[in-house]
């Protein structure tokens, strides 16, 4: 399953690393726009087999935050 940016943003912090198992609430990342912090969910439970962004990277829109292989 892919995650993807929601709006244009920041990444203020990645909180997850690539092999992590995640729930499907848990937060992977928190973007930060207009000094708002924004949660990024995984949104299904599985294993993070990827993290396409790094702490201060410029996101927009339908950008990839994450790949999470449902378990």
């Amino acid at each position: 399953m892919e995650i993807r940016s929601e709006m244009v943003a920041n990444v203020w912090k990645v909180l997850v690393t690539e092999g992590a198992v995640v729930g499907p609430d848990d937060e992977l990342a928190v973007l930060e726009s207009m000094k708002m912090e924004i949660p990024v969910v995984s949104g299904t439970s599985g294993v993070v087999t990827r993290i396409a962004v790094a702490e201060g990277d410029a996101v927009s829109e339908g950008d990839l935050i994450a790949e999470v292989d449902p378990q």
